[in-house]
């Protein structure tokens, strides 16, 4: 089996390299990973520079991109055949529910799915330190699943794992996406020369739709396993908007203007 890695938080992180370790028992492991960190760079693609690739090891390269150009060049470029699996991580810090829709380790993986490469992206709970250990043990065993099994169609594999030594995580559960809520997430400050700036931050409050909901499985100590799918259509509220939509016919075409006799 080829298995590419990659991440948002730079080439150097130990999470990756825990990850690329791991997954070795399985596999042949490729690293293609961003020279920094890129974290929060979402589905972001380099077009108006040209990406630097540095060789920095065997079947390990560092791009001057972010994690979708690295998925990108690592299929259609770098690897010398396309991937049977594709493990984004692992993320220093969760993403659950809406961090989907920000985070670089998500939107690697959900390249990787454009590709019809089969892929998962993994965040570990933690602050200052991390169960790097922990969490790549059972990459290891979900990433066979996967192997096994498969994924449907246009679907990836978000993995969090809670902030715990590997026997002390309680299993893993089959999570939804939740939502979030933050307290004072613009935070507005002055500097020494009395210009105002802004920090994008603030602080998460509460928690919302909570049936299943990936938060909830980590604070009970187990990993969430959510399956996230490409198609963000409301498919329930199509036939609600089917009164909006409109037609327009296209306008007649000018008559010929009649030649004047001479």
């Amino acid at each position: 089996m080829r298995i590419l890695v990659t991440n948002d938080d730079g080439i150097l992180s130990p999470g990756l390299t825990a990850l690329a370790k791991a997954l070795t028992k399985i596999g042949e492991v490729w690293v293609v990973a961003p020279d920094r960190e890129r974290t929060a760079a979402g589905h972001a693609v380099t077009l108006h520079k040209p990406l630097r690739v540095q060789e920095v090891g065997p079947r390990r390269y560092a791009v001057s991109g972010t994690p979708v150009d690295c998925v990108n060049l690592a299929v259609l470029k770098l690897l010398p055949a396309p991937p049977d699996l594709l493990v984004s991580g692992i993320n220093r810090g969760v993403n659950l529910g809406d961090d989907v829709l920000y985070s670089g380790t998500v939107s690697a993986a959900m390249e990787g799915t454009i590709l019809g490469i089969p892929s998962m992206a993994v965040s570990q709970e933690g602050r200052d330190r991390f169960h790097f250990d922990a969490g790549a043990r059972y990459v290891v065993q979900i990433a066979r699943l996967i192997l096994q099994d498969g994924l449907p169609d246009e679907t990836l594999v978000n993995l969090n794992i809670p902030d715990r030594p590997f026997k002390s995580i309680t299993g893993v559960r089959v999570t939804s996406l939740s939502r979030r809520r933050f307290d004072n997430p613009i935070i507005e400050k002055v500097d020494p020369r009395g210009r105002t700036y802004y920090w994008i931050a603030g602080t998460r409050v509460s928690w919302s739709r909570s049936k299943n909901a990936d938060h909830e499985a980590l604070a009970q100590g187990a990993i969430s396993l959510t399956p996230v799918h490409l198609d963000t259509t409301n498919h329930r509220a199509l036939a609600r908007f089917r009164k909006w939509e409109m037609e327009r016919r296209p306008a007649a075409a000018p008559k010929p203007k009649s030649k004047k006799k001479s």
